[in-house]
């Protein structure tokens, strides 16, 4: 599965966050950082609905870039 995800510039840091799965956000001090914990967090975020038994939700986001 592919998940979009949103990458964002903090004072100090980056975070992002899964539009799909409400919840799940990572930061880092890198976007390559902040992309590898956001992989991390996806994985640990969907083992969790499985342990508990709640539906995976299916990814819908639409990614793009628009240019101005």
């Amino acid at each position: 599965m592919q998940y979009g995800i949103v990458i964002e510039k903090a004072e100090a840091n980056y975070s992002a966050y899964v539009p799909d799965l409400p919840g799940c956000a990572a930061t880092g001090d890198t976007v390559e950082e902040v992309e590898q914990n956001i992989r991390e967090a996806i994985r640990f975020h969907i083992d969790g609905l499985r342990e508990d038994g709640l539906p995976i939700p299916d990814p819908s986001a639409i990614c793009e870039l628009v240019e101005i």
